[in-house]
């Protein structure tokens, strides 16, 4: 099991410290402008910035839930979550990434839930499980997802919640008509190619036809465009 210490912690920050340019912060000290927020499932193994090259803060805004839910509730009533829902208003982001990924166990465990019925888990988590939930209970039902396919009932599960995420943004009547939203999976367990760490291209502001996503991206990220369900 991995381990760690305050030493370890502390020498890290340093050398994160050592590495940056004296004017690394310089233009982001005192506003921020990203032009894209990206949000993603709370999982140690998909790096917000690791996947899109970021190296200079400022440029892509980064929340992450459990499953890459960009809902939450309140009052009784679903709504875009705060955390995405502010850049979107206050840095005019414009671009929106809903961003999940191959094994995802959130998902895992409200196909767990609705199979076998709820575990035990804390309060905090099990809101997060109990908001999916229904979304794995239409994904079931969806005839494009096959329990005997090659591919994992999780992994088509995973697709098809990042498609109800989008959908639930573009009816929302909090996201600024501007913004434009694409849908990414990504793939480290090579479910997709065995190419491990590539973002597939799944949705564009709810096109889901491959052709048509591939028409707007350029020909050498073709292979980068790409659904399990078709």
């Amino acid at each position: 099991m991995a381990e760690t210490s305050l030493t370890e912690l502390l020498e890290r920050n340093a050398r994160h410290v050592e590495s940056l340019d004296s004017d690394h912060f310089a233009g982001v000290e005192d506003t921020q402008a990203p032009v894209a927020v990206s949000i993603c499932c709370s999982d140690s193994r998909v790096p917000h910035d690791g996947m899109w090259d970021v190296t200079h803060p400022g440029w892509l805004f980064t929340p992450s839930t459990i499953g890459n839910q960009v809902w939450d509730i309140h009052d009784g009533e679903r709504v875009v979550d705060g955390s995405l829902l502010y850049p979107m208003i206050n840095t005019r982001t414009n671009v929106t990434l809903v961003v999940g990924h191959t094994g995802c166990g959130a998902v895992s465990a409200a196909l767990d839930a609705v199979q076998n019925g709820p575990g035990m888990v804390p309060a905090g988590i099990e809101k997060w499980v109990d908001l999916i939930v229904p979304v794995v209970e239409a994904g079931l039902n969806d005839e494009r997802i096959d329990a005997d396919r090659d591919v994992s009932l999780v992994d088509q599960l995973v697709e098809y919640n990042v498609d109800r995420q989008i959908e639930f943004l573009l009816e929302s009547d909090d996201v600024p008509e501007t913004e434009t939203v694409y849908g990414f999976v990504y793939d480290f367990q090579g479910v997709y190619s065995d190419e491990r760490g590539r973002a597939y291209l799944v949705n564009a502001d709810g096109e889901t036809d491959v052709a048509a996503l591939r028409e707007l991206a350029p020909t050498k990220y073709h292979d980068a465009v790409d659904r399990l369900l078709q």
